[in-house]
């Protein structure tokens, strides 16, 4: 395709995809490699074909069942079609997804009486690895190990079987940086294999290639003997995958042992032990129980549709590799204002050189990190919480691919099992250790993307992360003291009863107890799903806001309403005791029961059986939840601990303090902390006691907003304990001054500082609406970044009275208006 050919390409995309592609109205998906978008004319297309034709199960002889059975077979045949597969030589096994497929393949493969050898490539996904698991011995090779294997070197060890067979492994396309393999190694590993040698099968992983590349398996001599795909990568729909069996290599699969309904002729079980599996056709006796005809009914509308809107699968792949040269020409030109690239980019270009018999070439997918302009990493997990703010749907992380984020990140395994040892895990926000990422931004392309998608994402990554002045650290004035802080006060308290719901604020005049785990009933409840056990949180579930707890010490009673719109079958109101009934919860009369989660830490906490209370809050938020407690003075998995900390850097109590260079001009304060600190009990708070505010910085983040044509946020957005006033007539003046705070007395009780508060999009959920904006986040990452985490106040824990015998040490309390000081001596 020219480049007029691919411009007139993306025009005629744009022309259908508001229609064709609703979803995506304000949206930026760029996440095809994990699936591809149903275009709206297939799901209409599937809607009718189902309405008007009856379809049974295949395994009978009614007209509905065997009308089933045709359209299957007829589907077979025209997948295999659209791959040039010859049916004699081919044939098409439906399964789950390409794992699926890679398991009947390791099933095989594992019951052949000598075992085999496994050999992998290091670019596999993680489906592939675990196949290593099952076979005698394993060995993970990288390219130059394959040439000199296709070169004559066997990698196998002499001691090895000589008639055990060999699984080879590879991906056509890494789903990590879109590295394309030669699909010629399954025919050069047959070639160059001597006639003495045992035989070699290859197994190719094509999920990721065939979403925007045609494949070519019309000469059986040279294709794979097994590839595996799934068909919602190239299609969104239906969620179905298949595994094409050379039929030269079928007879590995009669050493698998297991069997299933629909796979066998006869099946004898009383007095003896012996079964038929069906032969006539191979994927008769694969494809166990019932398969999912409707799915691979809909995937014939599927074939439909993507041909008639964007053409053959040649078009689909000018198409989006045009967009991924510009898509990696925009990121790899970003630099910061002293020169150093934005983008560090791990994805390679297609003329690069990989070896000396093949050169690189990559699909339509680019991986890579963020630095800032000194060479800093960003947070995967923080870039991830602005991209989904600006609506860019994008993929972080491992990407499940160990040796190719390992190979790109120059992870040596004894790097790996250390992280894994110091914490990280798939799915963490442990992003970045001992100075280095330990995954990657992967944005992939599909047929429906275009030229607006990607200069979208171009324009985002230089706006929020590409720092064109640079200006170097400057000496900051003396901090402010007590001294010059006198006229702070508490302007609020707010404690939340439930987590992640509305908060109860605290009238004037009333005192409030402090407690180790920070002020009396903060977070002391959760809702649990009560599937997963996990805690739920606004995040997710916005509406959590509009659920309001108010403590009714008159009555005893945690009384709780709903603030949102009336829904049927919800009482208005519900209540539970303050006193901690254990009448009232959950008895663990199982061996083992469902444990709860919050933010990934297991807890022991105490569910009520009130059905009335689970059917308030379950209809509120239209998800099967329950109320959970977590009352103070717990042992064990019933005891948290705050994970807060001050930052080994920061400067308090010194009489020169130094910027820390943010990303972008604004207020220069040092971040959250990497050391160590004593541990603090807490509830169910993410990270410390008692989380505070200085009104002083949101009158100054407010005016930035605004500035910008923004809307001003409420200090509620933060969801802070204690909003620190001051009656100062500049009172900007003491804008962000918190962070180099290292200890308060409020009223009569004493505070230590543990670190700033790094911040998620939660504080974009407007507590009074639950609606979710862009602000107070966007801002914020512009403003108050360090070391690629977003900041905004400071958590904070209460310090025993060393004046024993005091009413203060006894009961410790703290009332809005009291005074605050800072850093008392």
């Amino acid at each position: 395709m020219t480049e007029d050919g691919t411009t007139a390409y993306n025009s005629r995309i744009e022309d259908f995809r508001q229609n064709e592609f609703p979803m995506l109205r304000d949206e930026v998906y760029l996440d095809h490699a994990g699936t591809t978008l149903y275009a709206k004319s297939l799901v209409d297309k599937f809607a009718a074909d189902m309405t008007s034709n009856l379809f049974g199960n295949p395994h009978s002889a009614s007209f509905s069942s065997q009308t089933s059975t045709s359209r299957v077979e007829d589907i077979r045949l025209r997948v295999l079609q659209f791959f040039h597969a010859d049916p004699s030589e081919f044939d098409l096994v439906f399964v789950a997804n390409a794992t699926a497929g890679i398991k009947l393949v390791a099933e095989a493969f594992r019951g052949n009486a000598l075992g085999f050898d496994y050999l992998y490539h290091q670019a596999c996904h993680t489906s592939l690895v675990g196949v290593r698991e099952e076979a005698t011995s394993n060995l993970c090779l990288n390219d130059a190990a394959i040439n000199e294997w296709l070169g004559g070197t066997d990698p196998i060890p002499k001691s090895g079987h000589h008639a055990r067979p060999v699984l080879f492994a590879y991906p056509a396309q890494s789903n990590m940086d879109g590295s394309l393999f030669p699909l010629e190694w399954s025919d050069e590993l047959r070639r160059s294999a001597q006639p003495s040698d045992r035989q070699v099968f290859t197994l190719l992983d094509a999920a990721a290639f065939v979403a925007t590349s045609p494949l070519d398996l019309s000469n059986s001599d040279t294709a794979p003997d097994f590839t595996v795909l799934s068909f919602y990568k190239m299609f969104g729909f239906p969620d179905l995958g298949g595994l094409i069996v050379r039929r030269q290599a079928a007879p590995i699969f009669q050493s698998r042992r297991y069997f299933g309904g629909g796979t066998v002729d006869m099946v004898v079980c009383l007095k003896e032990q012996w079964h038929a599996p069906k032969l006539q056709a191979l994927h008769e006796s694969l494809e166990d129980g019932t398969l999912p005809v409707h799915s691979i009914i809909a995937l014939d509308s599927a074939l439909d549709v993507h041909r008639q809107l964007f053409g053959s699968m040649k078009d689909v792949s000018s198409h989006t590799s045009f967009l991924s040269r510009r898509l990696r020409g925009g990121l790899t030109t970003l630099k910061h204002g002293n020169g150093q690239p934005v983008c560090v980019m791990y994805s390679q270009p297609s003329s690069t050189s990989r070896g000396s018999n093949f050169s690189v070439r990559n699909g339509p997918v680019v991986a890579f990190n963020l630095q800032n302009h000194l060479g800093t990493w960003i947070s995967l997990a923080e870039f991830e919480k602005l991209a989904v703010l600006k609506r860019f749907h994008v993929r972080t992380g491992g990407l499940c691919n160990p040796g190719g984020i390992a190979h790109a990140l120059g992870l040596e395994p004894w790097e790996m099992k250390r992280n894994f040892s110091a914490g990280f895990r798939c799915g963490t926000d442990n992003d970045i250790m001992n100075g280095k990422p330990t995954g990657v931004i992967r944005v992939s392309l599909g047929a429906m993307s275009t030229v607006s998608d990607v200069d979208k994402f171009v324009a985002f990554v230089a706006e929020f992360y590409q720092t064109k002045h640079v200006h170097e650290p400057t000496p900051l004035p003396v901090s402010s003291t007590r001294q010059d802080l006198t006229d702070l006060y508490v302007d609020s308290i707010t404690v939340y009863p439930i987590k992640s719901c509305g908060g109860f604020r605290i009238p004037t005049g009333i005192t409030w107890e402090v407690r180790a785990e920070g002020l009396a009933w903060d977070r002391e409840w959760c809702l649990v799903h009560r599937g997963t056990g996990q805690a739920l949180s606004q995040k997710r579930h916005p509406r959590m806001a509009l659920i309001r707890p108010e403590i009714d010490f008159s009555s005893g009673q945690l009384r709780v309403s709903y603030r949102g719109s009336s829904l049927e079958q919800c009482q208005p109101e519900i209540s539970v005791p303050l006193s901690a009934n254990p009448s009232l919860f959950q008895a663990n009369t199982t061996s083992k029961p469902m444990a709860s989660r919050v933010c990934g830490e297991e807890i022991a906490a105490q569910i009520y059986t009130s059905g009335e209370v689970t059917n308030f809050f379950s209809t509120v938020l239209g998800v099967p939840c329950a109320l959970a407690r977590f009352p103070p003075g717990g042992l064990g998995k019933s005891m948290r601990h705050a994970k807060a900390h001050l930052q080994k850097h920061q400067k308090v109590n010194k009489k020169i303090q130094y910027r820390i260079p943010c990303q972008f001009p604004g207020m220069d304060t040092p971040p959250d902390s990497d050391s160590e600190s004593e541990k603090q009990r807490i509830l169910l708070s993410n990270e410390s006691p008692i989380l505070a505010i200085n009104l002083s910085s949101l009158e100054a983040l407010n005016r930035q907003i605004t500035e910008h044509g923004g809307k001003a946020v409420s200090p509620e957005v933060f969801r802070a304990n204690i909003v620190i006033g001051s009656s100062s007539s500049e009172p900007e003046s003491s804008a962000y001054l918190e962070d180099h705070w290292s200890s308060l007395r409020i009223g009569q009780q004493d505070f230590k500082m543990l670190g700033s508060c790094r911040r998620c999009h939660m504080i974009c959920i407007d507590q009074e609406t639950a609606e979710k904006s862009e602000e107070p986040f966007v801002t914020l990452t512009k403003t108050r970044r360090f070391d690629g985490k977003v900041f905004f106040g400071t958590h904070m824990c209460h310090v025993s009275s060393s004046r024993i015998g005091t009413k203060e040490s006894q009961f410790p309390t703290m009332m809005v208006g009291d005074s605050v000081l800072v850093d008392p001596t």
